[in-house]
């Protein structure tokens, strides 16, 4: 196995976020009268895309007058070269309204587009599509209920009745590759997979825990099996819609399966024939490319697997 996992989708080098920048209120207002500002639209959470030049990017646009009253958020600026002391150009994300008919023609989700994109273009989709999701879904003050409004040029809600200011959150999750002393690999089918799926065990981060804990707990609940030498491999945005998979390796104490009643279906042990053979047959299919499942999978095999993507979860 390698010693980290590189090349991640979403996991690129992005801009600069220029965060000090967020505090001026009339940062978003100018820059949307600016020609050189490069703005994102974003339509029920598709994306323009284009496919010039052979490759697969997002199509950028220049500001236009009705973006003034659209609801807006700044991106940040295109990352400073050696000695860069010029402006440098800006990105504002722009929630459109979806169109009409085939209004919405060119636009698509990012799941079905994320691996083809350039890593610029691919971080700037991640933080678009999670943070118009943050707002979407989190319009009132969860302390009083007043509504909220948008501040720090997207960055922030605030509270229209008791002034308290409310972030974008993301969900932290583990995910890990669990390798038993023969170097087996446990793939395991969960509530909501298709018959023949199977995955690296997943699951979210409690209050109060370590990343390294909540890799042994989850093991531990779901299959029964305790684990030992976890050890962080690489992580990816999952903006689908706020999460963060943390990547990690994990030594098997032991073998034997006790599957969590309700969410684990089915869970076993494969060495690189089994599992040659269950992928040729038929009778098994793992997560697309896009996921850090896949490539945690091709890390243990030893090499990329060559299968078409399939859909691994019903929903």
């Amino acid at each position: 196995m390698s010693a980290r996992l590189t090349g991640l989708a979403l996991t690129g080098p992005g801009v600069d976020r220029d965060a000090e920048a967020r505090t001026d209120p009339g940062l978003l207002g100018r820059l949307l009268t600016l020609p050189a500002t490069r703005v994102l639209a974003i339509r029920d959470g598709r994306l323009p895309v284009t496919h010039a030049d052979g490759g697969t990017g997002l199509a950028f646009r220049a500001p236009s007058p009705a973006d003034l009253d659209a609801f807006a958020i700044y991106l940040g600026r295109a990352a400073a070269g050696p000695g860069d002391r010029g402006e440098r150009t800006a990105y504002v994300g722009v929630v459109e309204a979806p169109g009409a008919g085939d209004h919405d023609a060119g636009f698509a989700g990012l799941r079905s587009i994320a691996l083809s994109l350039p890593p610029v273009h691919g971080a700037l989709a991640a933080t678009l599509s999670a943070l118009a999701n943050w707002h979407a879904t989190h319009t009132h003050c969860p302390r009083c209920g007043a509504p909220t409004t948008p501040v720090q040029a997207g960055w922030v809600r605030r509270c229209s009745a008791d002034g308290s200011d409310h972030f974008p959150r993301t969900d932290p999750a583990v995910i890990m590759a669990v390798v038993d002393t023969d170097d087996r690999l446990l793939l395991a089918r969960g509530r909501g997979f298709t018959p023949t799926g199977m995955s690296v065990l997943a699951g979210f981060v409690e209050p109060g825990e370590t990343m390294a804990a909540a890799v042994a707990r989850e093991v531990a609940e779901e299959v029964g099996v305790e684990v030992a030498d976890v050890e962080y491999v690489g992580d990816q945005p999952w903006p689908f819609p706020s999460g963060l998979m943390v990547g990690f390796r994990a030594r098997a104490l032991g073998t034997e399966l006790r599957l969590q009643e309700g969410e684990i279906e089915a869970a076993r042990w494969f060495d690189r024939a089994e599992f040659t053979a269950a992928l040729a047959a038929g009778e098994l299919h793992i997560s697309g490319r896009l996921s850090i499942s896949r490539r945690l999978i091709e890390d243990w095999y030893g090499t990329e697997i060559d299968v078409p993507d399939a859909a691994v979860r019903r929903t």
